[in-house]
């Protein structure tokens, strides 16, 4: 059975009910008048899959319950990544099942190719290959994790290997080279990736599985568990990865910069969402959620408020948001 397993995390979680007519400043929406959750859902008609599982964190539980009734959900105390939001759900399923690993913050125009792709994933997947959905890239970008393919193998290509986010300069050499983008998208049968977590993360298995008491997880034994991404854990030091290109209007709404570039504009090329006040404005992206925001005689700008906080970068610079969160965590 094909079982997608839904990771609600990033800008997939700017939810807002449809049904409230005046929804809360905060959950102005990012790029559809839409949940970019109930979007994901949605791709999976005509794919025959089972009723969804959504891992998001607890605090986000009674929204996502309102988007998506049908939903299974698995609530996380707090967030300990990828890799054991994973490795809950494969617990929770049977076996055999194909686990279709989608995070819930990604854009993807044409759906027919997306479900073409999957129905091939779920083939390999069967066959005991830990597969990856790469995007046949665009331009040389430096926001996204690369997949080196290897070999052709029934239909599907062999992983050589995978590659950090690069410069600008290395990112054009792997565009040249015939890398894919890494979408963070999986296909892989239950059993397969907790036979590969157990090989590689036996101590992060055994805190899981200490933690899934009952089809829930206990707060204090999660709290244990390892944090780490699928991609460190499993899809890299694994020898069964496969990957699948995928050219579909792919986009993953990671980083402000690529909000900036999938939003409208107006002739100046700028974006302004919320309470603002723009005088010659041009290539910029503002938004608030929060005060008023003024500004002008700018460019090449990315602006956000909210209520705590305010974030001022160079268009293109966006993806140092990492870096300033941890010099406050410091300070």
């Amino acid at each position: 059975m094909l079982q997608p397993v839904v990771l609600s995390g990033g800008a997939g979680t700017r939810l807002w009910p449809l049904s409230t007519p005046e929804r809360p400043k905060q959950f102005l929406p990012l790029v559809e008048e839409r949940p970019m959750i109930v979007a994901t859902i949605e791709r999976l008609d005509g794919l025959d899959a089972a009723t969804p599982i959504i891992v998001c964190a607890q605090i986000h539980g009674d929204i996502v319950r309102t988007e998506a009734p049908s939903a299974r959900l698995i609530l996380e105390p707090d967030g300990r990544s990828t890799a054991p939001a994973i490795a809950v759900a494969a617990l929770s399923v049977d076996p055999d099942d194909v686990l279709l690993v989608l995070p819930s913050d990604h854009l993807i125009e044409d759906g027919d190719a997306f479900r073409a792709a999957v129905r091939r994933a779920v083939t390999a997947a069967e066959d005991g290959n830990l597969v990856t959905f790469g995007i046949t890239p665009t331009g040389p970008a430096t926001g996204y994790g690369y997949v080196r393919p290897g070999e052709p193998i029934d239909g599907v290509r062999i992983v050589d290997s995978f590659a950090e986010k690069p410069d600008l300069e290395t990112a054009r050499r792997y565009v040249e080279e015939g890398y894919l983008w890494n979408s963070g998208m999986f296909a892989f049968t239950a059993a397969t990736f907790l036979e590969e977590l157990a090989a590689h993360r036996p101590r992060m298995l055994a805190t899981v599985r200490a933690a899934l008491v009952d089809g829930d997880l206990d707060p204090e034994a999660w709290a244990a568990v390892p944090s780490e991404s699928v991609d460190y854990a499993v899809m890299e030091p694994t020898d069964r990865a496969v990957v699948i290109a995928l050219d579909a209007g792919w986009d993953d709404v990671g980083s402000w910069d690529s909000l900036a570039d999938l939003t409208p504009t107006d002739v100046a090329g700028s974006t302004f969402v919320g309470d603002v006040v723009a005088i010659d404005v041009e290539e910029s992206y503002v938004r608030t959620t929060g005060p008023t925001v003024a500004i002008s005689g700018v460019s090449d700008l990315i602006v956000v408020a909210t209520e705590k906080a305010v974030l001022v970068v160079p268009r293109g610079e966006s993806q140092r948001v990492r870096e300033l969160l941890e010099q406050l965590r410091e300070d």
